[in-house]
Formats: structure tokens, sequence, C-alpha cells
């Protein structure tokens, strides 16, 4: 991660919901707040349903957020009206889709797949540029040249993600969501994948948005992790403390689902469910993130944060000792 925190996504009090003022109300992102900062990978997990996609869709505007504000590189990405004005942003933040054959055209070759954006956006003057730019862009996620004349249905599926991978990159974006790029992957497919999007961190300095259900592949690639759980943000900080020293219940009962490689501890360790009553809020309880200790948020009411703070604290003083 930058060591400046240079802010370059600052999303505030965003809401997203759906059926409003129906019985079927769904608010799959409920009034959620957080900074995803340049050149960090952030992680957002959790179960099926949580609003981490929707999320994702309201960030890079497919859908228009019902409430709250999204500050791309100091602009509100609400108030980008103008059609000249959407094709920059379009161009500097990116999406791969979780489906890597339903997010390509059949119709399409690859070439033309992946050379979409570069047509869209006039980034290349020339027929041979645009195949030359193809042909570098197929190298770089493990491709060849030869890839470029076949359909997305004679590829394998981690294939087809190297595909959406090149497409997202043909534009140079800052800024790339990948919403959950490895779940519909086999394990030794995965890895390639999550490798080859931080060797292009690396390499190009790029941004990563990186949503998934494994929470042991999120801390792998991700510098902080941030936890959803009924469309809110329920805890967030660096993946190490996530990992480490969860704070709220619902994380912990995601880390204890995780399985290990070891057969007599699996077969052993006790599982935590989740139980949204433990918490026993009332009506009065101000419900909000709150820094229980260095950049790791909880989502909690004031008693709570006492206690959790007071937690944090003996827990570290421990570990430094």
């Amino acid at each position: 991660m930058a060591e400046n925190k240079d802010i370059l996504i600052d999303v505030q009090n965003l809401k997203q919901y759906f059926n409003i003022g129906k019985k079927n109300e769904v608010r799959a992102v409920d009034d959620i707040s957080f900074k995803i900062y340049r050149g960090e990978t952030l992680g957002l997990v959790g179960e099926s349903g949580c609003g981490k996609s929707t999320t994702g869709r309201t960030l890079i505007k497919l859908y228009d957020a019902t409430d709250g504000k999204v500050i791309f590189d100091n602009v509100d990405i609400q108030n980008i009206k103008k059609r000249k004005d959407l094709l920059k942003f379009n161009r500097r933040m990116q999406m791969i889709f979780q489906d890597p054959y339903a997010s390509l055209n059949p119709r399409l070759k690859v070439m033309d797949i992946i050379a979409e954006g570069l047509d869209v956006h006039k980034l290349v003057s020339s027929k041979e540029e645009r195949k030359k730019r193809v042909y570098e862009l197929l190298e770089t996620v493990g491709l060849s040249k030869e890839h470029a004349n076949r359909y997305p249905h004679e590829f394998s599926g981690g294939q087809r993600q190297r595909l959406g991978i090149a497409r997202a990159l043909a534009v140079e974006p800052e800024f790339i969501i990948a919403d959950e790029p490895i779940s519909a992957l086999d394990v030794s497919i995965q890895a390639q994948v999550v490798n080859l999007m931080q060797k292009l961190q690396e390499e190009k300095g790029i941004t990563f948005l990186f949503i998934a259900h494994d929470l042991s592949m999120v801390k792998y690639i991700s510098d902080r992790i941030g936890v959803m759980y009924f469309g809110k943000l329920v805890e967030l900080g660096p993946s190490d403390q996530i990992y480490k020293h969860p704070q709220h219940e619902y994380t912990k009962s995601l880390l204890s689902a995780i399985p290990l490689p070891d057969p007599e501890s699996e077969r052993t360790r006790t599982r935590s469910a989740y139980n949204p009553e433990v918490h026993k809020y009332v009506d009065d309880d101000k419900l909000e993130l709150r820094e229980v200790g260095p950049d790791h948020f909880v989502y909690c009411s004031e008693k709570e944060f006492a206690e959790k703070k007071e937690n944090y604290s003996k827990t570290f003083d421990l570990t430094e000792a």
C-alpha cells in the first residue's frame, strides 16, 4: 500500500436501496463509509446477499446510488452527467466481473472483445496499432497472440477470466473492481489469477477493490479488509489485524468457517455461528463504525466501543510484551 495514504476513493454514507417504499424494499447497501487509498488492495468480504457486489457496482455507476457520495479522486461521481465526462470516468475505473463467460460477448472474437475499450476511447489510430495493443495485453495476462482469433467458448474458465482482466487493462485504468473474480475457478487457477493481479499492481500501480467470499484468499491479496453483513460494513482494518484479532462477532464467525489443512485439527475445532441477538441493541444505541485501534474500525454502540477499545489495548500490550 502507498505510504503517503493518498485517498483515491472516499465513500460517504452510501446507500443503495431497491423497491423503495414497498413491502419488499431491499437495503442492499445501508449507510456505509470507507476510503480506498491509491495503490492498495482493499478486500471486501461477506456472505452471499450482504451487499458487497452491489457496493462495487454502485462505485462504478452501474447503479445510481440512492443516497450518499462516492468521491473518486476529489470528484463526486453522482455529478458526472455529460457523455465526455462519463467516458473519462469509465476509462479510469474498470470492473472484472464474477462470471468470466457471461461477461464476454459470445459473438465476438477475443480481438474485438479486448479492443472494444480502445475503440470507444479512441486510444489507437490504426488497425495495426490496435492489433499490436491487443497482442501486448494478451501477453500481459499470460496468453498468446494466437488466442486473439478465438471465441470465448473456446477457453477454459481461468483463461476467460484472464481475458476479462485484459479487457479491463486495455484502457489503462487507475482503479479496478474485481467482483469475485476467482469464485468460479479451481483452486490452482485461483492462485494464478490472484498472483497475476498482484504482479499487475506492482508493475502498473493499479488500485484494487477485491470482492470475495474466501477470507483466506482475501487476506493473501489485500492490504486492508472490510467485512459486510446485511448491507452494513461491520469491520474494517489491516488484513493481519482482521485475521489475528477480529473484533466483531460476525468476523469471528467468518474466520471460524475457514477450513484448516490439518485433518486432526479440522475434526476437533469448533465453529461459531453468528447470532445478531448477541448484541441486544436498543433504539437509543447509536451504531456506527468506531476506531478501536490504529486504522481498525468496528460497527458497534458506544457501550460496546468502550469495552472493545479496552480489550484491544490489552491484547496489543500483551503482543508487544
